[in-house]
């Protein structure tokens, strides 16, 4: 862990607390690039009617276009672990680092993503309580997507 990991998850926090007041999931990201925030969003599926905007995609939109040697000197920050959808992304613009608030309510595929970027899990009880918060209110929106046990 570096020394401003938990500041910046801290901004991710207050994206998913954003994202569950407009009535979606708690779930946020930022990018960060030399010390500062160049991209921030949230888990907007539910807002916007999306299949695909989850919070690192929603995250990575709001940066706009970057040079490919720019994503290379970014970490993202994201609240939970990021999905196989995500993790592609990541994984395509080559950003090295992942810190994640926590794993416990999902893991996204990190054995194979760890291969390739630094992977990070501050294993946050803020974090883990904000998600059993909200599936335990709005389970039918957890299971919607990536929460949903039965997945084919």
């Amino acid at each position: 862990m570096r020394k401003d990991d938990l500041k910046f998850m801290q901004a991710a926090i207050r994206e998913a607390r954003q994202g569950l007041r407009e009535g979606g999931i708690p779930i946020g990201a930022v990018l960060v690039k030399g010390g500062r925030i160049i991209g921030r969003g949230h888990n907007r599926r539910v807002q916007k009617k999306s299949a695909i905007l989850h919070a690192e995609m929603d995250c990575l939109e709001n940066a706009g276009r970057l040079k490919a040697r720019d994503y290379r000197l970014c970490t993202i920050y994201s609240t939970l672990s990021p999905c196989p959808m995500c993790t592609g992304a990541i994984l395509l613009y080559k950003i090295p680092r992942v810190v994640m608030g926590e794993n416990r309510t999902f893991k996204g595929p990190e054995s194979w993503s760890r291969r390739f970027t630094k992977l990070v899990n501050l294993d946050l009880p803020e974090c883990r309580e904000m998600m059993a918060d909200f599936i335990r209110r709005r389970p039918e929106l957890w299971n919607e997507d990536i929460g949903e046990k039965d997945r084919r």
